[in-house]
């Protein structure tokens, strides 16, 4: 009795690993068929290959991104306006000057003297938030100072 309980088991263990393997072999046909490689050993092969060829194209557009964004900096961002009186005989602040700078305080001042024969403009680069070539003016610097953001 004992003997046919133990292939009773055996049997049913046999069956059960017979399932297994037949579900695997199911599985693995269907993946060669699916990618129209003849082994694994292809497929794994083809899926490397591809992950180095993606590796490489998303490294080439991280590269480009980066570009864009430094780029993105060197634009006009920042205004400032300041309005004063040059002259203390000519009446009200009507002369002005306008910053315009990038990101890293680079740009130019625009500076707008109103006299009474007319108009005066003057322009001046700025680098790093001061004058390139000639000294800004107080109100030039306050314009600088006062550049944000539009």
């Amino acid at each position: 009795m004992v003997i046919y309980v133990v292939f009773g088991l055996f049997f049913i263990w046999l069956i059960f690993v017979t399932r297994v393997l037949y579900k695997i072999r199911n599985h693995y046909y269907n993946l060669i068929s699916r990618s129209k490689k003849q082994s694994i050993d292809e497929i794994l092969e083809y899926l490397l290959a591809n992950d180095k060829k993606h590796s490489f194209a998303i490294e080439k557009n991280t590269k480009a991104l980066n570009e864009v964004i430094e780029r993105s900096q060197m634009p006009l961002q920042k205004i400032g306006i300041v309005r004063f009186n040059p002259f203390d005989r000519a009446g009200g602040e009507q002369s002005f000057v306008i910053a315009l700078l990038n990101n890293h305080n680079n740009g130019l001042v625009i500076n707008f003297i109103y006299t009474r024969e007319g108009m005066r403009t003057f322009i001046k680069k700025v680098k790093e938030g001061k004058g390139e070539k000639y000294e800004l003016s107080d109100e030039e610097q306050e314009a600088v100072k006062k550049s944000s953001y539009y």
